[in-house]
């Protein structure tokens, strides 16, 4: 299965509406099986996809056989050098938490081209009360979704791991890093970053 449904591809449609016109260059960070990548071929000149799960980069590279705009790297970040101010379209979904935030944050920023977009989808743990309770009302909605999408629901097998940080931290670092930037939880347990790099 190629396109399947999970809390992850839900919020896929969030990086999509943030790609600017004429989106040349886009990377895509922990990018698992490529199904992101996949997405934004159509809508850029040209796709770069990221992992450092070699098992993933070779499942990406086997499902996009035939797509001429896109290439897969075996990297991780903060190690793998991105050039600077290169691309319009930075984004990750749930791989922000698999590495030091502000370091993955920085390189991500800064790989970023003036007028380009930020977009990280992730996870954060409940901090408080008022955490959990947002949690608990998210359960609802899962079931929704789920029934709604029950014969596309799966996933590309990527290696998992639980987040550290908290909502609040999440939100207040990536606000001290990305000036201006937009944070929204959302229901299916995680959130959204998105920023327009000033040009």
């Amino acid at each position: 299965m190629t396109e399947y449904w999970n809390h992850n591809t839900h919020y896929h449609g969030i990086v999509l509406r943030a790609m600017p016109r004429g989106c040349g260059e886009a990377l895509d960070v922990g990018c698992g099986d490529g199904l992101l990548v996949r997405r934004l071929a159509p809508r850029a000149r040209h796709v770069t996809g990221i992992d450092r799960s070699p098992d993933m980069i070779l499942k990406a590279k086997t499902l996009s056989a035939g797509i001429g705009n896109i290439d897969f790297v075996e990297a991780g970040l903060p190690e793998y050098d991105l050039p600077e101010e290169h691309y319009d379209l930075v984004c990750s979904v749930a791989a922000i938490h698999h590495m030091d935030f502000t370091k993955g944050v920085t390189a991500m920023r800064d790989a970023v081209r003036p007028g380009g977009s930020l977009v990280v989808i992730g996870l954060a743990t409940n901090g408080n009360l008022r955490d959990w309770a947002y949690a608990v009302a998210g359960v609802p909605a899962h079931h929704v979704h789920r029934l709604r999408n029950r014969r596309r629901a799966g996933g590309p097998g990527a290696p998992v791991t639980d987040p550290h940080m908290t909502w609040d931290e999440v939100r207040d670092e990536a606000l001290r890093l990305l000036p201006g930037a937009v944070f929204q939880r959302h229901l299916l347990w995680r959130y959204s970053i998105v920023w327009r790099k000033p040009r």
